[in-house]
């Protein structure tokens, strides 16, 4: 299990405890997207396909989880772990956003 593996995981785990548990809740956002960044600063993604795939996703899911409401008990819980994870993706877009800018910084001013 690499790097990237476990702090996925972590981040999951991590989703789906603030929604049940109350004290972590209040942290939850900046933990969730401390791991993105993390990750994203560990591992970029370099094609132009891939960072928009991870971004159309960081946008889309939390609206797309919107819907999930309408299902009895178990609807708000599932928005609530798809929104949280939509956040740990967001750390990671905003890490490979500011790698991309760097290494196109980085380039021109060879």
């Amino acid at each position: 299990m690499n790097v990237n593996q476990i702090l996925t995981a972590v981040g999951v785990v991590v989703a789906i405890a603030a929604v049940f548990v109350g004290q972590l809740a209040a942290y939850s956002a900046l933990i969730l997207v401390v791991l993105g960044l993390v990750s994203g600063f560990m591992n970029p993604t370099a094609d132009m396909a891939g960072r928009m795939a991870y971004t159309v996703a960081a946008v889309a899911m939390p609206t797309v989880a919107n819907q999930l409401d309408a299902i009895p008990a178990v609807g708000a819980p599932l928005n609530s772990i798809i929104d949280n994870i939509a956040v740990m993706i967001a750390g990671m877009v905003v890490a490979n956003f500011l790698l991309a800018v760097k290494d196109s910084v980085m380039a021109s001013g060879e």
